[in-house]
């Protein structure tokens, strides 16, 4: 298998994550872009693991996953109770005090 096109793919939402992670205000897009560059790098890792013909990165997958889904339950607490006590949740607008 030639790992040019997952290879690309990965890098586009990569570049995708990237972007919409220092341009987006609203803290739930981050953690959605934050999402997606996870899943970029699963994709390499996964497209590594078939050339390579071992199970190094399926495991490494799996472990990816799992700090992802720990990454969206804390993300969407922290964005809930900023919701709640400031009524607004765009990330420009957070007090760093």
């Amino acid at each position: 298998m030639r790992p040019v096109i997952p290879l690309l793919t990965a890098a586009l939402l990569f570049a995708i994550g990237t972007y919409g992670v220092l341009r987006r205000r609203n803290a739930v897009l981050v953690l959605m872009s934050v999402e997606l560059m996870l899943n970029a790098v699963n994709l390499i890792l996964v497209t590594g693991d078939t050339v390579r013909q071992q199970l190094t990165g399926q495991v490494f997958t799996l472990f990816v996953i799992v700090i992802a889904a720990a990454e969206v339950g804390v993300g969407l607490a922290l964005i809930l109770r900023l919701f709640r006590l400031r009524a607004n949740i765009n990330v420009d607008e957070v007090p760093l005090d």
